[in-house]
């Protein structure tokens, strides 16, 4: 039985990367041994997409106010790109302090975890 989604984020600064998503998202976690953390992360949902080559893959976190979320984050000092505005949903990049990026976006269709 499929219990769950295990995601993976490569990073030049995995401490700090690590830092980030315990103290400014405030995601919980377990020490899977010698300080690597596994952290819990909301509900999920899985799109795909038609591509030309296989292997990229995306990695987002939702929310249901964007303009909220930036805010929150500007208070606590992470830097975001500027929003775009799709059909679907709005999004910006999330500045990781290693500088790698994950996304956050408002999608404008139900959340399936909800909707089922």
């Amino acid at each position: 039985m499929i219990f769950g989604a295990h995601v993976i984020l490569y990073t030049t600064d995995a401490d700090a990367d690590r830092a980030f998503f315990r103290g400014v998202l405030g995601f919980g976690s377990v020490d899977a041994g010698h300080g690597w953390l596994i952290f819990a992360l909301p509900p999920a949902e899985l799109a795909t997409h038609p591509a030309e080559t296989n292997g990229r893959h995306e990695f987002y976190l939702m929310c249901d106010n964007l303009d909220n979320q930036i805010e929150e984050f500007r208070r606590k000092g992470v830097e975001c790109t500027d929003r775009i505005d799709e059909r679907w949903g709005s999004l910006v990049m999330i500045n990781l302090p290693s500088g790698s990026q994950v996304g956050l976006y408002e999608p404008r269709h139900p959340p399936p975890l909800i909707g089922n």
